[in-house]
């Protein structure tokens, strides 16, 4: 049998997404974050989905993520969230008329050495308040403003930007300092902001700026640890199905799978599923965790190994050819990511390149 495993992507589910957004944030435009293959549903695919869907732009980490887009005739609007790091990445991004992130000296320095070279790229100023990983610290804001608006006739445009670390936390009273301090940084300058990333957009309405950035929720997903996406109004984009290769009978007393871990209480019947961390699944898969075949919900039993997991189907009727849903509508990728003891970001970025994805 071939296409055993297959995420599957839904269009339809994308779109609804964005016009979800769309209605938490009605006066902010969207900068759809696809990076990292747009966590796994295909960056492409995804991609031309928002763009006809109506997003504003577009976002990725890295150039090559970028030109990537270009190659295949993406046309909108696409931010680089790192930025660029030589000589050769500006002109490779100039040439692509992509617009970037400057969050260091360095990356100043290299805007202001390309002088006029960049008129068709907008500039995002990065300001770090508070999350100590990218962007101007604020003793450093001022001087850096001064250098980007020297350059402002060179450019497309300069946009404000921080990146909040605890929006997931309702409770957090971080992200409305942030806010102060990146309110209390940028004072009355007349550029547009965005500060709102998916757990922003829906816990803190008052971020809301010219500009949000939804990465996690425009797939259909929760960014809160304690939620689901359905609670905030958002349908699963991808659903990971697979398939019964086979079903055997266990006798009680004997285990599955490696170190001998599950071992069966009673004589037992186990479907043995075309999954496993080379599609990936990670293998802290191996407890706590279901599977969908046909409408029962079904217990994973033993290890995950590269190729396959053990799902325990006693007393269900399941054949081999059925299919195997591992995440989707059926059950939420948050469950199994609270299973696993991870979190949904993981399980949905790490699926892996053999996994066909099939966009409808």
């Amino acid at each position: 049998m071939k296409g055993l495993i297959r995420a599957q992507i839904s269009a339809a589910a994308l779109a609804a997404n964005l016009r979800r957004i769309r209605e938490q944030a009605p006066r902010s435009r969207v900068l759809a974050v696809i990076k990292a293959n747009a966590y796994g549903h295909g960056s492409l695919p995804v991609a031309r989905c928002l763009v006809a869907a109506g997003a504003d732009a577009l976002a990725v980490a890295r150039l090559e993520e970028a030109l990537a887009l270009r190659a295949a005739g993406i046309t909108a609007p696409v931010v680089l969230l790192e930025g660029v790091f030589t000589r050769a990445e500006m002109a490779e991004a100039v040439a692509g008329r992509l617009d970037f992130v400057v969050h260091d000296e360095e990356q100043l320095a290299l805007l202001e050495q390309t002088a006029g070279g960049a008129r068709a790229c907008a500039v995002w100023m990065k300001i770090d308040t508070g999350m100590n990983r990218l962007g101007f610290r604020a003793d450093a804001v001022a001087a850096a403003m001064q250098r980007l608006e020297a350059l402002s006739h060179h450019v497309a445009g300069i946009r404000l930007m921080t990146h909040f670390a605890c929006a997931d936390d309702r409770a957090s009273p971080m992200t409305g300092e942030q806010m102060k301090r990146f309110a209390a940084l940028v004072g009355d300058k007349p550029y547009e902001r965005s500060l709102a990333n998916s757990a922003a957009i829906f816990a803190a309405p008052e971020s809301l700026g010219d500009w949000v950035r939804p990465g996690l929720a425009l797939y259909g997903v929760s960014p809160f640890a304690d939620g689901e996406g359905a609670a905030l109004g958002l349908s699963p984009a991808m659903r990971l199905v697979s398939t019964v290769i086979t079903v055997r009978d266990v006798p009680a007393g004997e285990s599955v799978g490696y170190g001998g871990v599950w071992r069966a209480s009673r004589a037992s019947r186990i479907a043995i599923v075309a999954a496993g961390y080379g599609d990936g699944l990670p293998w802290s898969l191996s407890s706590g965790v279901t599977v969908v075949i046909g409408a029962h919900r079904l217990p994973l039993v033993g290890r995950v190994s590269m190729d396959m997991i053990a799902v325990d189907v006693t007393g269900t009727p399941v054949s081999t050819g059925d299919e195997a849903v591992l995440w989707g509508p059926e059950q939420p990728v948050e469950w199994q990511a609270r299973a696993a003891r991870t979190i949904p970001y993981e399980l949905l970025c790490g699926v892996s390149q053999r996994v066909p994805l099939q966009i409808a």
